[in-house]
């Protein structure tokens, strides 16, 4: 199976590091149920998504974050350098994304948010996104971002907030 595990391909996805006036970060509780692959949702995270085919990341990016917080008052700070990956744990593979990937590759995107928190509607999100992803949310200081995060995803967030820890607190 190692070999099988090996031949998939990562999911090309976007994250959204939304950064808000006093410098702290986006990040919404998950909403899935039991009957998700990675089972109840128990951990926060932010924003991302898939890039859907011949999508450029940085309009991805977007699309995803209206879909899942009805965001928009946002500018574009920064890209990260790189993709980042991650890969699932073993016994999500295969239950993850109807089974065609191992994992993510991940472009990040940090965004300064210049609305107002009522804009931030994750129960009834933009775009028709008939499921909501969230069913909380709040602002959560950068330090805090790796304990909340599902442990798999947790070195991912530790490299966004080093190479975005300049521009986080800026306002």
């Amino acid at each position: 199976m190692a070999a099988d595990i090996a031949d998939l391909p990562y999911r090309p996805c976007v994250g959204a590091l939304v950064i808000n006036r006093d410098g702290l970060v986006f990040i919404g509780h998950r909403a899935d149920g039991p009957e998700e692959p990675e089972g109840p949702g128990t951990w926060w995270q932010m924003p991302q998504g898939g890039i859907d085919e011949g999508e450029d990341p940085a309009t991805a990016v977007f699309r995803e974050l209206y879909e899942e917080t009805s965001i928009r008052s946002v500018s574009l700070i920064a890209e990260s350098r790189d993709w980042i990956r991650y890969d699932l744990p073993p016994n999500l593979i295969g239950k993850a994304w109807k089974g065609r990937y191992r994992g993510q590759a991940q472009k990040w995107f940090a965004l300064r948010f210049t609305g107002e928190d009522s804009e931030i509607d994750i129960l009834h999100p933009g775009g028709g996104h008939h499921k909501p992803e969230f069913n909380a949310w709040r602002w959560a200081r950068p330090d805090e971002l790796t304990a909340l995060v599902v442990p798999f995803k947790r070195a991912v967030y530790a490299q966004i907030v080093r190479e975005f820890e300049g521009i986080i607190g800026r306002s």
